[in-house]
C-alpha cells in the first residue's frame, strides 16, 4: 500500500502563490500516476492536475492550465502543485491521489486513482 500526506495549504491573498507537496510512503514502486483534486464543501471533488510517475506526461484541468504546474521528484517520492495567480474561486480542500493498479478510467477521473491523502485547505482571500 501507498500512503499520501499533503502539506503546504494555507491562506493567501488573491494573485498570490502557494506550493502544495504530497509525500508518498510505503510501496511507492507501485505508483503509476499521481494527481491533485480539490473539493468545496457541498460540491463534487474536481480534477486539478495529474502526472505520470514514470514519464513526463502531465494533465491539467482547464481552470488550472497556465496557472498551476504539477511536478514530481521521484527521489523524494513527492509530487508538487505550484499554484500562481490564485483566485478566491480556488479556495477548496486539495487532495493528493495516486494510482497503483490498473484503472479503467483516465487520469482526469477520480476512479483512476486508488489512494488518497487526507487533504489540505487552501483559502484565497479577495
Amino acid at each position: 500500500q501507498v500512503q499520501l500526506v499533503e502539506v503546504g495549504g494555507g491562506l493567501v491573498q488573491a494573485g498570490g502563490s502557494l506550493r502544495l507537496s504530497c509525500a508518498a510512503s510505503g510501496r511507492t514502486e507501485d505508483t503509476q500516476t499521481m494527481g491533485w483534486f480539490r473539493q468545496v464543501p457541498g460540491e463534487q471533488r474536481m480534477f486539478v492536475a495529474g502526472i505520470e510517475w514514470n514519464g513526463d506526461r502531465t494533465y491539467y484541468a482547464v481552470t488550472a492550465e497556465g496557472r498551476f504546474t504539477i511536478s514530481r521528484d521521484k527521489a523524494k517520492n513527492t509530487v508538487y502543485l505550484q499554484m500562481t495567480s490564485l483566485e478566491p474561486e480556488d479556495t477548496a480542500i486539495y487532495y493528493c491521489a495516486a494510482r497503483t493498479a490498473f484503472a479503467l478510467f483516465g487520469p482526469y477521473e477520480q476512479a483512476h486513482y486508488d489512494t488518497w491523502g487526507p487533504g489540505t485547505q487552501v483559502t484565497v482571500s479577495s
